[in-house]
């Protein structure tokens, strides 16, 4: 089991705190999402974007400085589960899984909900991860609902 450093890329605000470990965690962010810009500057100005729009980044970080995994989430008010922390993204670095990096990340988000006052920790994961399903299913998260999605774009 590896203990990492976690640290946020964002403050509180949804301002970049920390530009060198958000350049630092492209890689392993496009692991889980390889639609991101591969270009540094392309990347940052995209999660800034998404900063702006409510979300926060922690990165994992190994002795060396390394980013070896990282949540992005946000937390919003909604009329079903009141004031929730969503988990937009779990991701770890490839190299360096079933090391209990994604654990420690999921920890520290539970820990950030009760530390906001929110009632519920939740996250969509898709249908082909069933190794982080299983991860999930170890943390005591249940499946609650279906996720359904239509493109609007023709």
């Amino acid at each position: 089991m590896s203990t990492q450093r976690l640290l946020r890329v964002t403050a509180d605000d949804g301002s970049l705190a920390r530009p060198d470990l958000l350049a630092s965690a492209l890689a392993v962010h496009r692991q889980l999402r390889p639609m991101l810009p591969h270009e540094t500057t392309a990347y940052s100005a995209k999660m800034e974007r998404v900063f702006a729009g409510g979300a926060r980044m922690t990165v994992a970080v190994d002795t060396a400085g390394r980013v070896t995994g990282l949540a992005l989430y946000r937390i919003y008010e909604n009329t079903y589960e009141d004031l929730r922390l969503y988990l937009d993204d779990l991701v770890t670095d490839e190299a360096c899984r079933s090391q209990g990096i994604g654990k420690q990340l999921l920890h520290w988000c539970e820990a950030e909900a009760r530390h906001a006052g929110c009632q519920f920790f939740a996250l969509d994961s898709g249908t082909w991860r069933p190794q982080a399903h299983k991860l999930y299913f170890r943390e005591d998260f249940t499946i609650t609902s279906f996720h359904f999605v239509k493109s609007v774009q023709s």
